[in-house]
Parts: structure tokens; C-alpha cells; sequence
């Protein structure tokens, strides 16, 4: 399923007590107001787009823009945090 805001495909998250689509790239969820998109109102910075981010956001957004597995993203988070 395409994101409806952006564009890239969502991914079903089932972190919540029903599972629903969410668009890791822009943090749209199934079933919510689109709203205004911030993301296209001006130029944003990848670092204010990452200070938004939960984890997962996060992982899967450096993991898509270094061509990553999110895998190797989040072993990598872990190595450092723990």
C-alpha cells in the first residue's frame, strides 16, 4: 500500500493493539487527518526530520537513504546505546 502523503510504501506496524499501516518515511498512520505535510511546506533538514523520529522511524529512514538493511541499522544503534 502507497503512502497517501509521500508516496512510499507503508509498513504494517503491529507495535499497538491492532496492527495498522504506517509510512515510516513521512510518520503518516492509517486512518489519520493527512493534515498538512511539513515535509514539502519547506526545505527540512535531515537532521530536524531525524529529531522527530521514534526509533523505528529512524531506522528505516538512514537505512533507505544508505541502502542499508534496517537490520544491520538497529544492531548497529544497539551496539553503541546498551
Amino acid at each position: 500500500m502507497k503512502c497517501p502523503r509521500c508516496g512510499h510504501e507503508m509498513t504494517k506496524d503491529n507495535h499497538r493493539k491492532y496492527d495498522l499501516m504506517m509510512c515510516y518515511a513521512c510518520g503518516y498512520m492509517e486512518g489519520r487527518n493527512m493534515g498538512e505535510n511539513p515535509i514539502h511546506d519547506r526545505v527540512v533538514t535531515n537532521y530536524e526530520r531525524l529529531n522527530g523520529m521514534n526509533f523505528n522511524e529512524a531506522v528505516a529512514f538512514m537505512a533507505d537513504g544508505l541502502g542499508l538493511d534496517e537490520n544491520t541499522i538497529s544492531a548497529w544503534f544497539e551496539k553503541y546505546v546498551a
